[in-house]
């Protein structure tokens, strides 16, 4: 079966990164859990805030490799005296990605009543134009 590539036209170079990163958002936009809200609350900041209940600070790791932001909660095991009789809060491990555009950095994070929230900035990312010089000869 033949794969459809938006990115396939040979005037759209170097876009393998982007589309591979597409395919594993696609993937991963069936995760539920932990619910998460995105927020615009500035003119170039935005806001994530994940519910995340039941989990201290020194449970949650939160760290920014390339251009991805990842979340983990890990809880310590429970102890096995308790009974419930019905469990409906979640307390599983999770792990919540967060692809970041160039120029979005990661300025804080901050635990409140049971919901993290981090906050980004978005910096001007600089694209200078050049000149390319043309020389005769063969291809170099």
């Amino acid at each position: 079966m033949t794969r459809l590539s938006l990115f396939n036209s040979p005037l759209l170079l170097g876009f393998d990164r982007i589309e591979r990163t597409l395919e594993s958002i696609s993937k991963a936009a069936n995760e539920g859990y932990p619910p998460y809200n995105i927020e615009q609350i500035g003119e170039d900041r935005l806001r994530i805030t994940l519910a995340v209940a039941g989990f201290a600070a020194e449970d949650l790791d939160a760290q920014v490799e390339e251009n991805r932001l990842t979340v983990r909660g890990r809880r310590p095991e429970e102890e096995t005296s308790r009974i419930y009789l019905h469990r409906g809060i979640a307390a599983r491990q999770f792990q919540r990605g967060f692809v970041l555009a160039e120029g979005v950095e990661v300025v804080g994070a901050a635990l409140d009543t049971g919901l993290l929230h981090i906050d980004l900035q978005r910096r001007a990312v600089e694209r200078p134009s050049r000149s390319i010089p043309i020389v005769n000869g063969g291809a170099r």
